[in-house]
């Protein structure tokens, strides 16, 4: 879940989670504690040493040994902070002392549980260490007459605090990282995360972006991020207005992902503005239009789909106010099996959840005439914090506990099981909430208990356990897999754009939500409160609350009906004829891929020999097959452009008709020799593909993404036949051994998975294990004799590894810097590689002894074998045939106008090669 990996939770124990909602913290101070009061003589044993953290509406001891809770004191509880003089026997200075009637303490031992609210009047003695008494009783004794204050002047004179504290705080210009760059804008701004913001001073340079929050909780004094490592900007609502900014950031940037609110619209436009002009900046950004039009051909996803429009109307993962919302797709949580065929299996998309039961509707309706202007008909809405953290609250309890003034809720209303969930959503008076994406996707930890958290017992004396799935569901990650089934299916593909048109579409407000029953209250809605024209901030707070604990409706994306997804199922007719011709399977499938006029540079594609392949024997026989003598010679008898970016692989199809080829721009590509045209072209991802496999029996073409998922690709029906979430990072190479699947990936990991030639999907029940190593792995290969896998990854190792037990045999160390790729000879027992170093090395396999070193002046990115020899595609577009034993250039041609980006050896009497400059070209000897 994305936004429990936030840094800004605090440091150590201490979290902005404790505080109340709005809270400010502002600084601390370090002391001991001496909770009996004794100065003089204090028990070793009671003396802590710690930290006091003031705060906007109390101050908080943070104890630095475990076993002592947090104790905070709420200023309106506290009835003196004065100084004290210790006795003449003290060594103790600067003694600060709390008398309160009401204290709470938190996190014992270091274990979430409810807070213990202590009613007893009580003094509180510490003493600073470092900082005067002054520096720490003046702040608290100005929030302290603040509490004392009715609501209104309470709220006026904590808001001339918090600006006066902050005002006084500049920009550590020291932070910047040169002190040539060009400061742009400065702003105060709020950095966004589920239920607690934490205020700074935003800074915006000519080459980077700075923010510098007002306190310590964070991880860093001053977080950077370069304006080049910005790949994605969202405007944000927040809390209804349009004051926010959310980041994403490319890999090598300190976070994933950052969230800015800004104090005003105005300030908040500049900033967008002035960021847009800078040249670093390079966004990757797509057009609605075209999402909808992949989706709509399958080429996105349903989840995808649903996610990107969650983003597009504002809906965030940092945001519990706005978080992404899904549909519930399945109403049948009582038979033992999921039938995806059965129609009577799926909820009514086109209702909302409240108009599923019509008795309850009814009832509803009637209510709702007897409303005030402006009417409604659900009191209460399908997304808000309050159900995020019901589902969640197994794997965030802190937050729950933030949510709930520090109470977890009655075990008997806890999320404990789907069915007793899916009939509340159908018959109670105030339950209409969706899902969340944690329902279709990841491992569905928050459907178990882990034990940790005691959250009490049900009123048949149960404990609250794991959430009770149905029973056609072994597990959660089961559940999760079906339910994502279910999601992905045909009727839920040709039903969906109904329950877009209720939550983003035009049946989200006016006429045409009453009509299809789909009301809530005015406030959930864009537009229909301007938090900036209230002036009294008892009512700004009032409404802000609101706002935040009733749920917000999504922004609207369209005012006409969203347009329906065609249908994904193949026809009954082509699933009783596997062998149909390709061309008729491309002709009646209902999801087909356009396909392009070829793209080739400098004119019309070379009139070439069609059935110079299937003459590979006769060549062969005549010597005429690619060897080092003959590689100089090579011509490209096939060359086409038709990739938008990088090829990142190319193979050969197994009836040596077709060139398949993938590319960093996410399509998968299928180029007929004979009839020089493109056959398919598929869009996968909408991040980069980086490797691909056909398996034999030219059916079944897997592909590795960027976006941490494997693609199951049918030619036989030309359409994608499943999708495997493999990794927790980028797939960077894939290869096929023995009926087994092997998928590396920036996560550091090489998994295996069962699959046969003839299958057509990998499930995780298929998994076989894996290999973890420190960095991401970037390349491998496969020495079958000994059943050894060789790897290397971005810090320059060379690990080799046990197939049959996924135990690491030995490692070394080959590269400066990235393996760019990594070859097994099996002929020499031999392993090439190369990387980002410009080395390229030989090492013996058995010894792991370097045979060969050398810098060749311009960096190797692809390796391959030729008869015993090794070609390399270098930077300089150069192929290079390399005679190992001399450890000399044997032959070289100019392949490509940039980079050579990879090469397959592996075809009959011919070399593929694929480059930066997007072209595909086949490599024969010269006639």
């Amino acid at each position: 879940m994305q936004f429990l990996e936030t840094d800004t939770l605090g440091q150590e124990r201490f979290s902005l989670l404790l505080l109340e909602p709005g809270e400010i913290y502002f600084e601390d101070f370090s002391v001991f504690y001496f909770p009996d009061g004794n100065l003089e003589n204090p028990a070793p044993n009671r003396q802590q040493q710690g930290h006091l953290k003031v705060c906007s509406k109390s101050v908080v001891f943070v104890p630095k040994e475990l076993q002592w809770p947090i104790i905070k004191f709420p200023m309106k509880s506290v009835e003196k902070l004065e100084e004290v003089e210790p006795g003449l026997l003290s060594k103790a200075k600067n003694v600060l002392r709390i008398v309160s009637f009401k204290y709470v303490e938190m996190k014992a031992n270091n274990i979430v549980a409810p807070f213990v609210f202590k009613k007893v009047h009580r003094e509180h003695v510490f003493s600073l260490n470092y900082a005067s008494l002054d520096d720490a009783l003046g702040p608290m004794c100005q929030i302290h007459r603040a509490s004392t204050l009715m609501h209104f002047d309470q709220e006026v004179m904590i808001n001339a605090i918090v600006l006066s504290r902050q005002s006084r705080v500049q920009f550590n210009t020291s932070w910047l990282d040169d002190l040539y760059e060009k400061i742009l804008l400065e702003a105060r701004a709020d950095r966004v995360t589920p239920l607690a913001n934490n205020p700074g001073r935003l800074m915006l340079t000519s080459s980077r972006l700075y923010f510098q929050p007002f306190n310590n909780i964070d991880k860093w004094p001053v977080l950077k991020i370069r304006i080049s490592h910005i790949k994605g900007i969202q405007r944000r609502r927040f809390l209804l207005r349009p004051i926010g900014l959310e980041f994403d950031c490319r890999e090598g940037a300190p976070v994933s992902h950052l969230y800015l609110a800004l104090k005003s619209k105005e300030s908040c436009e500049e900033f967008y503005a002035a960021l847009l002009q800078l040249p670093d900046l390079r966004l990757e950004e797509e057009r609605q239009e075209d999402m909808t039009l992949r989706w709509q051909s399958g080429a996105v996803s349903n989840y995808d789909y649903l996610l990107y429009l969650n983003s597009l109307a504002d809906r965030s993962f940092s945001d519990l106010t706005q978080y992404p919302v899904m549909p519930w797709v399945v109403k049948d949580y009582t038979s033992p099996v999921l039938d995806l065929e059965n129609e009577a299996t799926f909820r009514d998309l086109s209702k909302p959840i409240g108009a599923l039961n019509t008795e309850r509707l009814n009832r509803l309706k009637e209510h709702s005439e007897y409303l005030p202007d402006p009417k409604y008909l659900y009191g209460s809405h399908y997304s808000n914090p309050g159900y995020i953290l019901f589902f969640l609250a197994r794997i965030a309890p802190e937050y729950v506990l933030c949510l709930q003034n520090g109470k977890f809720d009655s075990p008997d209303r806890m999320f404990n099981s789907l069915q007793d969930l899916w009939q509340n959503c159908l018959t109670g008076s105030t339950d209409f909430k969706e899902l969340i994406p944690e329902f279709y996707d990841g491992p569905g930890d928050f459907l178990v208990h882990r034990g940790v958290v005691n959250f009490g017992q049900r009123n048949d004396g149960r404990p609250v356990e794991n959430v009770a799935l149905p029973p056609w569901a072994s597990d959660a990650k089961d559940f999760i897999k079906k339910l994502r089934s279910a999601l992905e299916c045909d009727y839920v593909s040709r039903h969906l754009h109904h329950w877009i048109d209720l939550i983003f579409g035009h049946k989200q407000r006016g006429e045409e939500a009453w009509k299809a029953d789909n009301v809530f209250h005015y406030m959930t809605y864009e537009g229909a409160v301007d938090l900036d024209t209230i002036k009294d901030p008892n009512d700004l707070k009032i409404k802000e609350t609101q706002i935040m604990e009733f749920g917000q409706t999504p922004k609207q994306l369209f005012t006409t009906p969203h347009p329906h997804r065609k249908a994904t199922c193949v026809p009954p007719a082509l699933k009783l004829d596997p062998t149909a011709d390709a061309k008729a399977v491309d002709a009646a499938a209902v999801t087909p891929q356009p396909i392009n006029t070829v793209g080739l540079e400098g004119g019309d594609a070379p009139a070439v020999d069609t059935q110079t392949l299937q003459g590979d024997k006769e060549q062969e026989k005549e010597g005429n097959s690619v060897t080092v003598k003959n590689f100089s010679r090579l011509t490209a008898q096939y060359e086409y452009t038709l990739h938008k970016n990088t090829v990142s692989e190319v193979h050969m199809s197994g009836d040596e008709r077709s060139i398949l080829s993938v590319s960093q721009d996410g399509l998968l590509k299928m180029y007929s020799l004979e009839e020089q045209r493109q056959l398919r072209s598929i869009n996968l991802s909408s991040m980069a593909l980086s490797s691909c496999v056909v398996l034999p029996g030219n059916r079944t073409i897997i592909v590795g993404s960027w976006d941490n998922n494997v693609y199951f690709y049918s030619i036989e029906y030309g359409r994608v036949q499943d999708k495997l979430s493999a990794h927790d990072d980028a797939v960077s190479s894939m290869l096929w051994h023995e009926e087994i699947l092997y998928t590396a990936s920036w996560d550091g990991t090489v998994k295996k998975w069962r699959l046969q030639a003839d299958q057509k999907s990998v499930s995780p029940t298929d998994y076989q294990g894996q290999m973890d190593h420190e960095e991401g792995v970037t390349c491998m290969d496969v020495y079958a004799p000994t059943h050894t896998l060789v790897t290397g990854t971005k810090d320059g190792q060379l690990t080799l590894w046990d197939l049959n037990t996924c135990y690491p045999i030995n490692s070394l160390s080959v590269h400066h810097g990235e393996v760019n790729a990594c070859l097994v000879s099996s002929e020499h027992q031999r392993i090439v590689t190369c990387g980002s170093d410009r080395l390229l090395r030989v090492i013996d396999m058995e010894t792991l002894t370097e045979l060969f070193s050398k810098d060749i002046q311009h960096e190797i990115l692809c390796v391959g074998a030729l008869n015993g020899a090794v070609v390399t595609g270098d930077k300089e577009g150069y192929l290079r045939v390399w005679d190992m034993d001399i450890g000399q250039v044997a032959a070289q041609l100019q392949a490509h106008t940039g980079p050579v980006s990879c090469l397959n050896t592996r075809v009959k009497g011919a070399v593929l090669s694929g480059g930066q400059d997007r072209c595909v070209k086949l490599w024969k000897p010269h006639h």
